[in-house]
């Protein structure tokens, strides 16, 4: 029997699953640990290991693969705890990277708070001036050396760069997408006086237009690439001396996999890793149910997550941004706020009930977990309204204090707002519901879809305790809880399900009508390079796809929108349908008549992303519906719930999801407790449960 293993670490749970030839999935929720994340990925492998009833070993030694997404990354980013660096640009825009072409002041706001100019600013500069160091040397936007790389220069930049105590050094210098040796002959000047020095070059990083973009997203990497391998080799060499037979793959923010020794060296790309797993998962498992269109919901210990599939892809974006940085590498696009499970809520200066982004991570976690937390969270508040049993979290392998919950609530919202316990965490809980349905009806609507031609996809330890909520008020069609593959750990799923993807992409500005001999040689070089770096992977693939893609825009226009470009030999047919696909997606995007051909297109980036299809990917097994309707013989319990503000407590009948079969009608109010999450069935609706195992509701049913 031959396995696959998805490890999703997060800042409070690392989700694992198991799956195997047969379709069987197993899944386990361990407590990260954040001051050594790799001891929850070995602790996460053991509890798998436990759950299928045999050794570590003799699971380690028959699994194919094991797909980690971690948030070190992200989280280094986010809080700025990265190591000092040390930055070589071409000389004359050593201060670019401070300037920030203005765009620091507003990249990653909201529109009202972009236009608050009084109160916006520009962050830091992501390398000090000090580490800063120029070199001369100029390269035109055709690729031609106009002045040549002085190497003593460069040398005695370098040196004065180590001589700070930096251990690593990124270099970006103008055009180097064009003529990539002035960056190469850099880090060959670094490695002869200290080989061990880690090196980033933008043009193997960010090979796109837009020196500021360019330097951030380069600069970013080189930060994370050193704790990076810190983290995976000696992770990779503890799984292999406990039995791993093959490799250890690590997710990407574009919703693929790489081989471990190969992601430092583009440790950028993993940023949205843990981001990026639900999204493939729900993917993988809308071509089973048939479904084209799909919103992700995943609701975390610390954060809860928006990702679209349409037409059976996930929505993918150029970049994203981080501490008003931006950051140029494709990615599968998520859109987040801190309100997952262990979001703290707060009574604000103005005496409003706020509920996020600060949460109470691992440790001390909420309240409820009686490990010194004292303020209440979103989890405090599912546990006082009844939707949580405190004897039955992660099941019954932890047990809550539910007197301290009701006292966090009580001290820090009800007392200040006159309300009780029970009130205050019924505020909560609708603040909670309201700011994740607004997130969720931002992302679909704002991105000119309709709804009610989306099915939502509701996971994570919290997810299928709000969805029921925030669904029905966006207007989808749908509800799914993928409880057939572990609800909790579908991010973890969509790990084991995913591909090995790699990206290769370079800037060549021209205005159609393009030469296509230039745009053949283009791809040509792309799909050269890619097909090099799914090569150097080592794995054997049941097959290899290319995909095209390219940036365009309106002429006098300062951003671009990305399309797909056609397969095979370029020729002018092919540049036509080129400008067709831009026009088609420009439309989509703003609406039928909103470009202006007249003002003539211009293609900036051009792309290929490759996909290695692994010949092992878990598959959900469907089971024949024939135990009926009735679905009684599964009530464990019955308790007062608290689901719907209009109905307040009631009487509420608790499913055990074990004794669950296809086929079962579940009538709200309802509650169904699985291990590692609860599912909530609001009065008015119906639940079923499908042929893989998951809940799913018809939200068009009425009420």
């Amino acid at each position: 029997m031959r396995y696959v293993i998805g490890i999703d670490v997060g800042g409070t749970f690392t989700d694992a699953v198991a799956a195997d030839e047969d379709g069987r999935i197993v899944g386990t929720k361990t407590p990260s640990t954040p001051e050594d994340y790799s001891r929850g990925v070995l602790n996460a492998v053991s509890a798998l290991a436990h759950e299928l009833g045999i050794a570590e070993r003799e699971l380690l030694e028959a699994t194919a693969y094991v797909a980690h997404g971690t948030t070190a990354s992200i989280n280094a980013l986010v809080t700025g705890k990265v190591e000092p660096v040390g930055f070589i640009t071409t000389k004359g825009h050593a201060d670019s990277i401070t300037i920030m072409n203005v765009e620091g002041r507003y990249l990653g706001l909201a529109a009202h708070e972009a236009q608050d100019v009084v109160h916006t600013s520009k962050p830091a500069p992501l390398v000090p001036r000090a580490r800063v160091g120029e070199v001369t040397e100029r390269v035109d936007q055709a690729g031609q050396v106009v002045v040549p790389l002085n190497e003593d220069e460069a040398r005695a930049t370098v040196e004065r760069l180590l001589a700070t105590g930096v251990r690593a050094i990124a270099v970006s210098l103008l055009w180097s997408f064009q003529y990539p040796a002035h960056e190469q002959r850099i880090r060959d000047i670094v490695h002869e006086l200290d080989p061990e020095v880690f090196v980033a070059l933008s043009s193997d990083i960010s090979p796109r237009i837009r020196e500021f973009a360019r330097n951030a997203t380069t600069i970013m990497s080189t930060q994370l690439g050193p704790p990076l391998r810190r983290y995976l080799e000696p992770l990779e060499r503890e799984l292999t001396e406990r039995g791993l037979s093959g490799p250890l793959l690590i997710m990407q923010s574009s919703g693929g996999t790489i081989a471990a020794d190969e992601a430092p060296a583009s440790a950028i790309s993993t940023v949205g890793s843990v981001l990026s797993g639900g999204v493939v998962g729900a993917a993988r498992l809308a071509e089973q149910l048939g479904h084209r269109n799909v919103v992700t919901a995943d609701i975390g210990g610390t954060t809860f997550l928006v990702g679209m599939v349409v037409g059976g892809e996930p929505v993918r974006a150029s970049g994203t941004i981080i501490n008003q940085h931006p950051i140029n590498v494709p990615t599968i696009k998520v859109d987040v706020i801190g309100s997952g499970g262990g979001a703290i809520a707060r009574i604000d200066e103005g005496g409003n009930l706020r509920v996020g982004p600060e949460s109470a991570t691992a440790v001390p976690g909420p309240a409820a977990y009686g490990a010194g937390g004292t303020r209440p969270t979103v989890t405090d508040a599912d546990l006082v309204l009844g939707i949580i049993d405190p004897d039955y979290f992660l099941g019954g392998r932890r047990r809550l204090r539910l007197d301290l919950a009701k006292e966090a609530l009580l001290e820090h919202i009800g007392r200040p707002l006159g309300l009780t316990a029970e009130q205050a965490a019924a505020a909560v809980y609708e603040v909670q519901n309201a700011q994740t349905a607004d997130l969720i009806r931002k992302v679909v609507v704002g991105a000119g879809h309709d709804p009610r031609e989306f099915a939502v996809y509701a996971f994570g330890g919290a997810g299928p305790i709000h969805a029921s909520a925030f669904a029905a008020e966006l207007g989808a069609k749908e509800l799914v809880v993928p409880l057939g593959a572990a609800a909790s750990g579908f991010s973890a799923y969509g790990l084991a399900a995913s591909d090995v993807s790699v990206s290769a992409e370079m800037s060549d500005p021209a205005p159609f009508p393009l030469d296509p001999k230039v745009v053949q040689a283009n791809f040509t070089r792309l799909e050269e390079q890619v097909k090099d770096a799914l090569r150097r992977q080592g794995i054997e693939y049941a097959a290899v796809e290319l995909r095209r893609s390219f940036d365009a825009r309106y002429t006098a226009q300062m951003f671009e929108v990305t399309a797909p470009a056609p397969e095979g030999p370029v020729d002018e047919e092919t540049i036509a349908l080129m400008a067709k696909s831009f026009e088609q997606r420009y439309a989509e995007l703003y609406g039928d008549g909103a470009g202006f051909a007249g003002a003539g297109l211009q293609a900036i980036t051009y792309r290929v992303r490759g996909v290695g299809r692994l010949s092992f990917r878990p598959r959900l097994p469907e089971h024949t519906a024939s135990a009926g309707t009735d679905a009684s013989a599964a009530i464990k319990a019955r308790r007062s719930v608290f689901l719907q503000v209009e109905r307040g407590f009631e009487d509420t009948a608790i499913y055990d999801y074990q004794l669950l079969q296809a086929g079962h009608v579940l009538p709200g109010p309802a509650v169904i407790e699985v291990p590692t999450t609860t599912v909530t069935i609001p009065a008015g609706r119906n639940a079923r449960v499908d042929e893989l195992g998951n809940i799913r509701i018809d939200l068009t049913e009425s009420e």
